[in-house]
């Protein structure tokens, strides 16, 4: 089993992460998010109707989903591959985290 800890994380060049290149495209989304997280506490602090306050709850999973199935495939498309292109131990890290990460998006 290949493991990797926070400081592995952190010794990476943050210029190569896939995100990169659409980091202001998510910090737009995540923002948008967080509105909808403040709209959804005015709706329960209103007493506003459940199934309304049900449907901005869905609509905000969805939108967090969007955001973690495109840091996903960036992921995928741009580390992964580069460390399965370079081999060795650091592929099967790369491979191994990113079935972790998959994992846990599917349980949620």
């Amino acid at each position: 089993m290949v493991t990797t800890s926070p400081q592995d994380h952190a010794a990476h060049d943050h210029a190569a992460h896939g995100y990169i290149t659409a980091k202001d495209d998510y910090l737009k989304r995540l923002r948008r998010i967080e509105g909808q997280s403040r709209g959804l506490q005015r709706m329960v602090e209103e007493e506003k109707y459940c199934i309304d306050i049900l449907t901005q709850v869905s609509a905000m999973t969805k939108a967090l989903q969007a955001v973690a199935m495109g840091l996903l495939e960036d992921h995928i498309s741009h580390c992964v591959v580069d460390a399965a292109v370079a081999g060795g131990p650091e592929a099967e890290a790369k491979i191994k985290e990113a079935t972790d990460a998959i994992a846990r998006l599917v349980r949620s």
